[in-house]
């Protein structure tokens, strides 16, 4: 991993950040999403926030080549299907000109400690099998496969 030498910024999300969310989001995965991200942030940036967690990476220089560096979304969820509360992190989107300089660990950093602060010693992900760049990071992360079996039905 490369490190950035330019100091990181995490912090919370702002409405300021929403249509930065949204470019970046559309930037990495090819599919503009406004209405998703707007309900996003007015669900996980305004409401319950002791256990919802949108937080963005920015530069902590006022130069910056680029106003958003990253973001990454979770809450703690509870008694699914039986399991104890825990954290989950559901999304998560760094610049691709900027992966590889540490934005996104010190992004899952950022929510880990939001998770244990909210008294959670446990937190969980879901990546598909083919995606190979998020499934190397969060197990470069120190995640592993979980004790729960992700099942799906085709509805067509």
């Amino acid at each position: 991993m490369r490190v950035t030498d330019t100091p990181i910024r995490i912090r919370r999300v702002k409405a300021s950040d929403v249509a930065k969310v949204i470019a970046l989001d559309a930037r990495v995965t090819g599919l503009p999403k406004s209405t998703y991200w707007r309900d996003l942030f007015a669900r996980f940036g305004r409401r319950r926030l002791a256990e919802r967690f949108f937080l963005v990476a920015e530069p902590d220089a006022a130069a910056a080549r680029t106003p958003l560096l990253g973001f990454i979304i979770g809450e703690v969820r509870a008694w699914e299907f039986g399991s104890a509360p825990c954290g989950w992190v559901f999304g998560l989107a760094v610049d691709p000109d900027r992966r590889l300089e540490g934005v996104g660990e010190k992004l899952f950093e950022a929510i880990s400690a939001e998770f244990r602060k909210a008294g959670m010693d446990k937190m969980r992900t879901m990546v598909a099998r083919d995606n190979l760049l998020p499934l190397r990071f969060f197990r470069g992360e120190g995640m592993m496969a979980g004790p729960y079996i992700q099942l799906e039905k085709d509805l067509e």
